[in-house]
């Protein structure tokens, strides 16, 4: 069941605040954050990177809690305010309804469940470096394999996110 809020946000915001897998690690390894937002972000608990290259926090994000605690607040990331998820443009430009949307946050949400389940348990809290930490092994179970080579074909054809590797440094 929606809240009022939810009735009355616009469809793109639903799905961002309904989806949350750049927020949970999901689809990114890390968030970027422009030198002036550092302060400020850090002074909500978060752990910022300063590096010149790398200024950002990693994920998932601590404020995430099955919806950004801080999405409408003045502390919300620039990047996360900018980034659009293929899906999400799909929304936007009404290519996608946002209910066929939802259904597709939730199949990718399902595979990761079944995914997460099934890969061994390690100190790496980031679930897509647990991920390539395990399929980089010599050993790979075939079916979390299998499991892998789906979630990866959904990240792409639906999120526009193409390499477990590759894409840990989202760009906007």
């Amino acid at each position: 069941m929606t809240n009022a809020n939810e009735v009355a946000a616009s469809p793109g915001t639903t799905l961002c605040k309904s989806c949350g897998l750049c927020c949970t690690g999901h689809l990114f390894v890390w968030t970027k954050l422009r030198a002036a937002e550092l302060d400020s972000i850090q002074s909500l608990g978060l752990n910022v990177l300063r590096e010149p290259n790398q200024r950002g926090f990693n994920q998932p994000c601590p404020l995430w809690d099955e919806v950004c605690t801080i999405y409408e607040t003045p502390n919300y990331p620039r990047f996360c305010h900018t980034y659009k998820c293929k899906l999400l443009k799909q929304v936007l430009d009404e290519v996608t309804s946002l209910q066929t949307a939802l259904n597709v946050v939730q199949q990718a949400k399902s595979l990761i469940d079944d995914l997460d389940m099934a890969l061994p348990n390690t100190a790496i809290p980031n679930f897509r470096e647990r991920l390539v930490a395990y399929l980089e092994q010599n050993s790979v179970d075939s079916d979390i394999q299998q499991k892998a080579k789906e979630l990866l074909g959904v990240f792409e054809s639906q999120f526009g996110v193409n390499d477990l590797i590759d894409s840990q440094k989202p760009e906007y």
